[in-house]
């Protein structure tokens, strides 16, 4: 679109969509769900699990809670998944190694987390992030659980994985556009 053409649409459209507003928006989103997952990272990392401050109190989850979790989920909730493959997946290989695969939750979550409020690398850190979560999708999809149990998880992942939230608040405004030829400056 050229410039002139751009300016018509944006003429057309009410000050609340302009792109800063957008960006900010996004960058919003990227550092909320950021913060969730650093969160849940350092939650595991340092094996803490309440939260409390004044007369809100709340509690985040452990390496043993995700595992109890995890094999609950997939083996005992209504006689446990019916997707094809999910409990011997989960069974003999994660659960089954689950010294190695608790370690890999705690550092993606924080990774992920990381990233995204940094806005750095922030669509790749979101893919990741989005990964982890339709894995959860897949848990979660025949135990009879609210329709929304995990998409308002992973549809905000799915969008900044997308969009290159980390330009606005972020650092990959300085890396976009430089190096490698990437398509569309991906993962900046």
């Amino acid at each position: 679109m050229n410039r002139s053409a751009a300016e018509s649409v944006q003429a057309d459209m009410p000050d609340a969509l302009d792109a800063r507003s957008l960006g900010r928006g996004l960058a919003a989103l990227r550092i909320f769900f950021g913060l969730i997952l650093f969160s849940n990272g350092l939650a595991k990392l340092l094996s803490f699990r309440e939260i409390s401050a004044g007369p809100y109190k709340s509690f985040l989850i452990t390496r043993d809670e995700a595992r109890s979790i995890l094999e609950f989920e997939v083996n005992q909730r209504n006689g446990g998944t019916d997707v094809p493959l999910l409990r011997t997946l989960v069974n003999d290989v994660v659960l089954a190694n689950w010294g190695v695969f608790e370690w890999i939750v705690t550092f993606v979550e924080l990774g992920v987390g990381a990233l995204l409020i940094l806005g750095l690398a922030s669509r790749g850190a979101a893919l990741v992030g989005l990964g982890q979560q339709l894995f959860l999708q897949l848990v979660y999809l025949s135990s009879n659980r609210w329709a929304f149990e995990q998409p308002h998880e992973w549809v905000p992942l799915l969008i900044l994985a997308l969009v290159p939230a980390g330009r606005v608040w972020g650092l990959d405004r300085r890396f976009a556009g430089r190096g490698l030829r990437r398509p569309r400056g991906w993962p900046f």
